[in-house]
């Protein structure tokens, strides 16, 4: 499976910016052929896809975040970035990489993703104080 190692998680004041990175290894398939998502989980609440970039390179995002989380992926790093800027207190949650071997659009990568399929990282923590 792919191995996906999570950082850049921590607290921030709202309104402040913060980027998450994934960085992955041990992959079966060329990296560039893997979707790739990050999702978030607060405490209480179901786990909720963020934003996604699909093997044919299109975004797509979560209506909450659009407009000020930015989804990319440095293929010669193997690592994804999520940028997150105009941060919230309802941004606070735990932040899971994932990544599908399938040839997926984001927006379907982002619909069907989910714990069971593909491979997750361990989940890194967000932390937006008022």
């Amino acid at each position: 499976q792919v191995q996906l190692v999570e950082s850049g998680g921590g607290s921030v004041q709202a309104g402040g910016p913060l980027r998450l990175s994934c960085a992955a290894s041990n992959y079966a398939y060329y990296y560039s052929a893997y979707s790739m998502a990050w999702f978030r989980q607060a405490p209480g609440k179901e786990r909720e896809g963020v934003a996604a970039i699909g093997s044919d390179g299109t975004t797509t995002y979560a209506d909450s975040v659009k407009g000020r989380f930015t989804i990319s992926r440095d293929h010669a790093k193997n690592t994804l970035y999520l940028q997150m800027n105009s941060l919230k207190p309802e941004d606070t949650a735990m932040y899971y990489c994932a990544a599908d071997p399938r040839h997926m659009t984001s927006i379907q990568a982002l619909a069907v993703m989910r714990p069971g399929i593909g491979d997750w990282g361990q989940g890194t923590q967000v932390t937006v104080s008022s």
